[in-house]
């Protein structure tokens, strides 16, 4: 038996959103399943990895794309609209006030030393994420050969990605409806 959904209003999904917006730039998805799955309990962790895995495939960014197919879930085109703009509205603030000041400051050593090093932590939040997300695969040998397949197949061999999604999609989904059946 599925637990049942929670009822999760237009407002909710906007202040939601908006933290996760406010959380960081550019990676904010551990925010957004700390938020979404532990905090909130909005889906399960194996909901969220349906819906991330569906928002890696579509066009633009996963995040954005989180919050249009959660929005919508929760609360149709209102709730999108109200996820989807919670998420970018003050980061576009941001963006633009640190913009103007950067263009000031750009040629200053200690500044671009300082965003290296802002670089390496969002490199480890993106690792952390996906040791994360793969905890619930564990059990399905097949789901992590096609992770280790994907992985190998464009970071060390770079097959295109189309290619690659062209080739696993169709072989993913033949396996997965084989097993259930």
């Amino acid at each position: 038996m599925t637990a049942p959904q929670p009822t999760v209003g237009a407002s909710a999904l906007f202040f939601g959103f908006l933290k996760i917006g406010l959380s960081g730039f550019g990676g904010v998805m551990p925010f957004a399943r700390r938020m979404i799955v532990d905090e909130r309990r909005w889906l399960s962790e194996l909901d969220f990895l349906d819906v991330l895995s569906l928002s890696q495939f579509l066009p633009g960014p996963n995040i954005v794309n989180v919050s249009i197919i959660i929005g919508r879930r929760f609360g149709g085109v209102i709730g999108s609209l109200a996820a989807c703009t919670g998420l970018m509205l003050m980061p576009l603030v941001i963006v633009l006030a640190l913009a103007t000041l950067y263009a000031q400051v750009a040629q200053i050593d200690a500044v671009r030393g300082a965003f290296t090093g802002v670089s390496a932590s969002a490199s480890g939040l993106i690792l952390a994420t996906a040791l994360k997300l793969a905890r619930p695969l564990r059990e399905n040998a097949w789901q992590i050969a096609v992770c280790v397949v994907a992985f190998v197949g464009i970071a060390l061999l770079r097959v295109p990605l189309l290619w690659l999604l062209a080739a696993l999609c169709p072989l993913s989904i033949a396996f997965a409806w084989w097993r259930r059946g």
